[in-house]
């Protein structure tokens, strides 16, 4: 399991827009071949930074499948319009939990 974070700074004022977009888009996500879940996370400060954190079963279902496709483009419309700058994404794998 690889998990994609992307940190993602928004425009201020653009806080509850950019949410909404975050969850019309999420059907987007959790049907792509190999997403297993999806969280976004508000940083108390500063306000207008998030967290997007998906889980995807290998790194190539989310570079080359989610990414090479029209739902990916679709989630780029809803949310673009709200980036301060682009996301910075990484992706991460578990080497130690509970």
């Amino acid at each position: 399991m690889i998990t994609e974070i992307a940190r993602i700074e928004i425009h201020p004022g653009h806080e509850n827009m950019f949410e909404e977009a975050v969850a019309e888009a999420l059907p987007l996500f959790l049907a792509a071949d190999g997403c297993d879940g999806v969280d976004l996370h508000r940083s108390v400060e500063p306000p207008t930074r998030y967290r997007l954190m998906v889980r995807w079963e290998t790194l190539e279902h989310h570079t080359v499948a989610f990414r090479g496709s029209q739902d990916f483009a679709r989630w780029r419309a809803l949310a673009g319009p709200h980036f301060a700058a682009p996301p910075q994404v990484e992706h991460v794998r578990s080497v130690l939990a509970p």
